[in-house]
């Protein structure tokens, strides 16, 4: 019997994140298909085997999705075949299986891609490896002085 690792996902209008937090996982098999069927399969460190698939809302093209293995965790890019923000992860509308959640840290709403679509690239490495971006953050704090001198506080 295999156990589920936990899964962190995210979106961009092309591209989903899935992170599956695995520590020194060995023979890792990821499948991706054409309509949409993710396939995941490890072992763990101490030989227990851990699966799960996921039927995503929509279609996927399989050529360009990716796989970063690294200590703690292994990274998925997955590349959506039409551009456009999906209503949710799953094709079902049930609620996703517990072992799957949010991932806050690569998130990413409709407005806020249009403004960090400057920034990025293409291939998308940072965001792609796990590194954070402090700046957007270091930004924003910046403007909240000029917000209270404008309200006249």
């Amino acid at each position: 019997m295999s156990r589920h690792p936990e899964v962190l996902w995210a979106q961009r209008s092309d591209k989903l994140y899935l992170t599956v937090a695995l520590p020194d996982a060995k023979d890792i098999s990821v499948k991706c298909e054409p309509q949409g069927l993710f396939t995941f399969s490890a072992v763990g460190v101490q030989g227990e085997s851990f699966s799960f698939s996921l039927q995503l809302y929509g279609n996927i093209v399989p050529e360009k999705c990716r796989t970063k293995v690294g200590l703690r965790n292994i990274i998925c890019s997955i590349q959506k075949e039409e551009k456009g923000w999906w209503k949710r992860l799953l094709k079902s509308e049930e609620k996703p299986a517990p072992y799957i959640k949010v991932d806050w840290n690569k998130w990413c709403d409709e407005d806020d891609e249009e403004s960090e679509s400057d920034l990025a690239s293409d291939d998308d490495d940072a965001a792609y490896a796990g590194q954070d971006d402090e700046s957007s953050d270091e930004e924003g704090m910046l403007y909240l002085p000029d917000l209270e001198k404008a309200r006249g506080n």
